[in-house]
């Protein structure tokens, strides 16, 4: 009988994303949306890692199974780092990706456009039933940001950033491409291997 692992997200690109790399391992692989009543992990950590401890924590406890859960955000350097942590607030709670990136390239914009370099970065915490933390690992992936949105592929600031080494965005690269060297394949791909290495309780 497989295990079950929660994958805490109500983001449904992150979680197709996170299916299509986890979807081979020998665990039931099952949404937040299945479980009623849990309420909602409020994001207060002030890095990814410390957001992805707490909501893996917050929802292993409330669902009573391991869980999964990330955080991860876009920096782009001539903003000092921003968005961040906010990347999936920027613009505020109700923005659409496309709020949010058009609201980036314009503040991009009034800083004379000369400076694009930017980077994602993913943390993943699992914690098992009780809420203890098994794995915690983080990944980045550099490049740089567009001057406008291409493609129609991923979610997010996918269709503006442009990873290191290629000349399409992430909204333009087939997913096979992305899913082999995004911030968040890199930290899945850990996961994967830490959930295949022993045979963990259910």
């Amino acid at each position: 009988m497989s295990n079950t692992l929660v994958i805490a997200t109500h983001n449904r690109g992150k979680a197709a994303e996170i299916h299509k790399l986890l979807g081979d391992i020998p665990w039931q692989l099952v949404s937040l949306q299945e479980f009623n009543q849990v309420g909602v992990a409020e994001e207060i950590e002030v890095s990814y890692a410390g957001n992805a401890v707490l909501k893996a924590r917050y929802y292993a406890v409330a669902t009573h199974n391991w869980v999964l859960a990330d955080d991860s955000g876009l920096e782009v350097t001539a903003l000092g780092g921003a968005p961040g942590v906010l990347s999936a607030r920027y613009a505020g709670e109700n923005a659409s990706d496309a709020d949010r990136r058009d609201l980036l390239l314009s503040e991009i914009e009034k800083q004379g456009n000369v400076e694009r370099k930017a980077r994602f970065v993913c943390s993943v915490a699992i914690a098992d039933q009780t809420g203890e933390i098994r794995k915690l690992t983080e990944g980045v992936c550099e490049g740089a940001i567009a001057t406008d949105a291409r493609g129609d592929g991923g979610f997010g600031y996918d269709p503006i950033f442009i990873p290191t080494g290629y000349t399409q965005t992430f909204g333009e690269l087939a997913e096979e491409i992305k899913n082999q060297i995004s911030h968040r394949a890199k930290v899945l791909l850990q996961a994967r291997d830490f959930l295949l290495e022993k045979n963990w309780p259910a």
